[in-house]
């Protein structure tokens, strides 16, 4: 009786992703995304635009989200003019996509140890090919128009006279929007392999196991600790506060921008900012009181105590969640590892941390309208926004935190392991 030979190589068959599996991913990240975007955008009242316009401002959103390019224009005839702009990530949509197509990326290829790098290509690849069908798909729908009122007054006296009617529009940079949407699954992709213990490598990269994994997988749990603590704080808010609904669409559109915000002004960083006209941002009241004056103003933890200080609380949990972030870089990492080298590998992974939240965290919006010159682009129909970091600033203080973070978590983690009796850090 002859043993029975195997087909291919062990996990072959474990390798065969196909294209059914990668627009399950892609169709669930979507899914997931316009849900997150829908609700937030109910919740914020987004469903009493006119001419039905509440799909498209949601497709618009997931755009957005990924790193699509939104134009704004407005258009009043020959008698009048408009400007507008607006450049923000809802964080909260970006984050829930990242997270659902993460999982379906890494789902085939669990229970493996090593994978090669065609295929890992070739199924991030099938991905990308559904990814920039969609990418297509939403970049031409995201398009409106919708007429903006005079109110009453002058304005409305002359836009009746002259019939000027108004209107501001939203649509897509198709090429920009293709770009920076796959530069935005390359990175989720990628990040999902870096983070992902249990995630196979090619033979080549399996020494980043051991390098990048640990310190990439500590600041994604530093993260995410952020976003958790700030649900919480956002359901008492909801529910002791009143207005519920803004509080929840705050929630599910910008969350992390607040969160991830209180981190690097927990860390002493400073942002410049300020909000001035009919419209604001959907943000904590202590926020809007410091960025809404006759100038720009400067936001870091000083001036927020300033108007509430419970905000000297921002450096409290800033300090403990970083110290529990480099306690998990080094119970992650080799036991054999000098504390100096945990401290400069978080520090590194803190700085880029930080260099990221303060690409993506910014924010600017701004409208305005004048009829024969009257408004002149920034009366009562016009506002402006905008929320910026002094970046190599925030960098440089996130460089000194993961120093000393990073030391003291791998003094802690090898003082854990020898109070237990096990092995520090890597080897239990």
């Amino acid at each position: 009786m002859s043993a029975r030979t195997p087909s291919g190589p062990p996990g072959r068959a474990a390798a065969r992703h196909g294209w059914i599996q990668a627009l399950v991913t892609v169709l669930a990240g979507l899914v997931a995304m316009g849900a997150v975007a829908a609700l937030g955008l109910w919740a914020a009242g987004a469903t009493d635009l006119p001419d039905n316009a509440f799909p498209r401002v949601v497709t618009a959103t997931v755009v957005t989200a990924v790193g699509g390019a939104l134009e704004v224009s407005g258009d009043a005839g020959g008698f009048a003019d408009t400007d507008a702009g607006l450049t923000v990530l809802p964080l909260s949509v970006t984050l829930t996509g990242a997270l659902v197509i993460a999982r379906g990326f890494l789902r085939p290829l669990r229970h493996r140890a090593v994978a090669g790098a065609p295929e890992l290509a070739g199924w991030a690849a099938r991905i990308a090919v559904l990814w920039l069908l969609a990418l297509l798909g939403l970049a031409f729908a995201a398009r409106q128009t919708f007429e903006v009122s005079l109110g009453e007054g002058v304005l409305n006296d002359l836009g009746d006279l002259f019939g000027v009617t108004p209107t501001v529009g939203f649509t897509t940079d198709v090429p920009l929007t293709v770009l920076f949407g796959l530069l935005w699954l390359a990175g989720v992709l990628v990040l999902a392999l870096l983070v992902s213990r249990g995630a196979p490598l090619p033979g080549r990269l399996l020494r980043l196991q051991t390098s990048v994994r640990p310190a990439a997988y500590a600041m994604v749990a530093l993260l995410l600790a952020y976003v958790v603590g700030g649900v919480l704080v956002g359901l008492v808010v909801a529910g002791t506060r009143g207005h519920p609904a803004d509080t929840f669409a705050v929630l599910l559109l910008g969350l992390p921008n607040l969160a991830w915000l209180a981190l690097t002004i927990g860390l002493g960083a400073t942002w410049d900012g300020r909000v001035e006209g009919p419209f604001g941002l959907p943000m904590p009241h202590v926020l809007d009181e410091v960025l809404r004056g006759a100038d720009v103003s400067t936001l870091n933890v000083g001036t927020l105590a300033e108007h509430d200080g419970r905000m000297w609380w921002l450096v409290v949990v800033a300090a403990v969640l970083l110290l529990a972030a480099g306690f998990l870089l080094a119970s992650r990492s080799p036991d054999r590892m000098p504390a100096w080298l945990h401290a400069v590998r978080m520090a590194v992974a803190l700085a880029l941390t930080v260099l990221t939240i303060g690409l993506v965290g910014r924010l600017s919006a701004h409208y305005g309208l004048s009829v024969l010159g009257i408004g002149d682009l920034g009366g009562g129909l016009s506002g402006q926004l905008f929320l910026r970091p002094r970046l190599w600033g925030a960098v440089g203080l996130a460089l000194a935190w993961g120093l000393v973070t990073g030391f003291l978590g791998a003094s802690l983690a090898r003082w854990a392991g020898r109070r237990t009796g096990g092995p520090s850090p890597r080897s239990r």
